[in-house]
């Protein structure tokens, strides 16, 4: 078996055989193929439940996934059964505006509900008698998010757009919350908590998401368990005035950010575009955080196997002070940074790559690839790369045939995806010329100038044969073109890994601890690209199966697109709303998905049956809409606005429908197409 190949046998005859001998295995059977490809490509519209008057802004299943709860801008509050398609209970809320979200408290026979409203109050109801039992009103914005957790069945979390994450605990008899996450006191006034979630596997930790590109995951219990120890201290010992207690504990929050954004803030500030987590959700096992990133893409972060951000270092000129490196990671598992290999293991890395020669059949798909690439289908050309990528991890090539087409492509990310791949490609062989070189020009585009350079010397020390070359001469010239051209001011002057992770706004302070804790960042896994969410500051995006091996999203389009979790491949587009899809919850354990957005209907989805030819809500032509979307994101506010009125505005700023592009046209030999 090659490296990386992925061997899964399944023997379904097996499991249909099992399911009919014991009855216990019947709810596994039904997990584990409940999700599968042949139901992604059939799924379609199944029913409209039609009874609210206004935008439907949240869904909620139950734990059985026999009832199906709906919040609205009407302020009402529905319980649908999903399989009749009938309402079961209409209740209004007593909120005074627009609900965002609504959930089941666990272990309460799905009889009381909790909602959350943009009059900034937070509802319980007891659906058996439809009446609201307690009424909290202690944030002082719109509240965005409600999240409960099985473990606590009493308690519940609330994040608003006061910045502040509250706990709930339906025990104490003052009824009142608790402040558990302040995010003003790491990122100003101005900051707004948009979303969170709590780990199913692992009911301690929550993640939160606000304005503002990084998502931060907490420790719950370390947090109530270091506030004990510190009101114990306190009322025990005397304290100085200028004694300052930590609202959290260092161990207690990590954050987690895509590598290129902080860097690309100033760009997209001063195009008025706006960087906001508009939802985060575990995977089903509590190992993965997928976070949608409002003016950029869908996110998957990797909770086990963490890696920092991708930086740049010669290997002459960076060594590691402490801890054993292998593979550019550390042995405690975390990412330190990916080394340049030196010329002396060239022959080393040329046997290695004899030994990873690909199959047949992965031949043929890499020069399917290359055919897309040879005809300027950079999407397509990427799709199938990340399908080899996916079935042989070791080889080289098809890593850096992905950059090459990435950095065709010019999507928001695409360059520092490029970069990873070429850092990947020369871990597996030192000798990549065509992936060192597009290492430089990935570095210029990135704003990192000065690193660029290096690389683009450091490719000349390793292929003198190339140091003459038109591709060479015409980086070279853009890099010192940019470094002549570049004011630097004396904090500009200090390394890209101190400033990229400051303020978004420079005349606002940022403790030092927030500092740290964005500098100690994890990169992303996968990247998901096609959609578009720049409109609302509510689209959801959520992993679809039992083993979560789709990802879904809604878009400003009006449609949501579904993805393979592992090839990062788009593999479905349904027309979900006249206008924009906002909520996608897949059922716990059914092929099963509700959606709802502008229209006052939620839509249910489920795989038609083979004889129905006709589905017209599916989008056949995904490539163009996924260019669209990002030609959508790249547009002017006030051209976004037209659009969302209906009007059709052609020529808008960003990659045009050919991908094509000019900062390499003169590569010669060097970059002119894939290997």
């Amino acid at each position: 078996m090659f490296c990386g190949e992925v061997m899964t046998t399944v023997n379904i005859t097996r499991d249909i055989l099992q399911r009919q001998i014991r009855d216990k295995r019947a709810s596994g059977f039904q997990r584990s193929y409940h999700v599968t490809d042949p139901f992604i490509k059939r799924l379609g519209l199944e029913a409209e439940l039609q009874g609210h008057t206004g935008c439907v802004n949240c869904l909620e299943w139950n734990e059985r996934g026999d009832l199906l709860a709906s919040g609205s801008d009407d302020q009402h509050a529905i319980i649908w059964d999903p399989f009749r398609h009938t309402k079961l209970t209409t209740m209004h809320t007593g909120h005074a505006a627009n609900i965002f979200s609504v959930k089941f408290l666990p272990h309460s026979g799905d009889r009381i509900l909790i909602t959350g409203a943009a009059d900034t109050k937070v509802h319980v109801h007891d659906l058996t008698v439809k009446e609201t039992i307690h009424m909290f009103s202690d944030h002082t914005n719109r509240v965005k998010r409600i999240a409960t957790a099985p473990m606590w069945p009493n308690t519940f979390w609330s994040a608003a757009e006061d910045g502040i994450i509250r706990q709930y605990d339906l025990r104490e008899s003052s009824k009142r919350s608790e402040v558990l996450i302040d995010l003003t006191e790491f990122c100003g006034q101005l900051v707004e908590a948009k979303c969170l979630a709590v780990n199913p596997r692992d009911n301690n930790y929550l993640a939160v998401g606000a304005n503002g590109p990084f998502v931060r995951l907490y420790d719950i219990r370390m947090i109530n368990n270091y506030r004990k120890s510190v009101g114990q201290s306190t009322s025990a010992a005397v304290h100085t005035f200028c004694d300052r207690q930590k609202p959290i504990p260092d161990e207690a929050g990590q954050y987690y950010v895509a590598g290129h954004l902080p860097v690309k803030l100033p760009d997209y500030n001063n195009r008025l575009r706006v960087l906001v987590a508009t939802y985060v959700t575990f995977s089903p096992d509590g190992t993965e955080l997928l976070v949608n990133m409002g003016g950029e893409q869908v996110y998957l972060f990797d909770l086990t196997f963490k890696q920092r951000p991708y930086t740049f270092l010669l290997s002459t000129k960076c060594q590691p002070s402490t801890g054993d490196v292998q593979n550019g990671k550390t042995t405690n598992g975390v990412s330190n940074g990916i080394f340049l290999p030196s010329n002396h293991i060239r022959i080393e890395s040329k046997m290695r790559l004899s030994s990873t020669e690909l199959p047949a059949h992965l031949e043929k798909i890499k020069q399917q690839a290359n055919d897309a690439f040879a005809r300027q289908q950079w999407t397509q050309a990427i799709q199938l790369y990340s399908l080899g990528i996916h079935q042989a991890s070791c080889n080289a090539m098809l890593y850096g045939n992905r950059a090459a087409a990435y950095m065709k492509r010019k999507w928001d990310g695409d360059h520092y995806d490029a970069l990873r791949d070429c850092l990947k490609a020369l871990t597996l062989n030192p000798a990549h010329l065509k992936a060192h070189f597009r290492l430089a020009r990935c570095l210029f585009e990135l704003k990192y100038v000065s690193e660029a350079l290096e690389c683009l010397d450091d490719f000349k020390g390793k292929f003198p044969e190339q140091a003459q070359s038109s591709a060479c001469d015409c980086l070279d010239k853009d890099i010192k073109a940019a470094l002549f051209t570049k004011t630097e001011t004396a904090e500009d002057k200090k390394a890209n890994s101190s400033i990229r992770f400051h303020s978004f706004n420079r005349k606002e302070s940022i403790p030092e601890d927030e500092v740290v804790l964005r500098e100690r960042s994890f990169d992303y896994k996968h990247r998901y690209c096609g959609h578009c969410n720049t409109t609302t500051d509510i689209k959801e995006a959520n992993f679809f199966g039992s083993k979560g091996q789709y990802i879904v999203s809604g878009s400003d389009d009006g449609s949501f697109f579904i993805w393979e979790k592992e090839t990062t491949n788009l593999v479905r587009i349904l027309q979900g709303d006249e206008s924009i899809v906002n909520c996608l919850q897949p059922h716990p354990n059914s092929c099963f998905l509700a959606t709802s957005g502008i229209d006052p209907v939620v839509r249910l989805w489920s795989p038609r049956p083979e004889t129905e030819t006709e589905n017209g809500r599916v989008v056949e032509d995904m490539d163009s809409a996924a260019q669209a979307n990002q030609r959508r994101m790249n547009a002017d506010p006030l051209e976004v606005m037209l659009l969302n009125m209906g009007y059709r505005i052609t020529g808008l700023r960003g990659v045009g429908p050919d991908g094509s592009d000019d900062e390499d046209s003169s590569e010669g030999q060097v970059q002119c197409r894939p290997s």
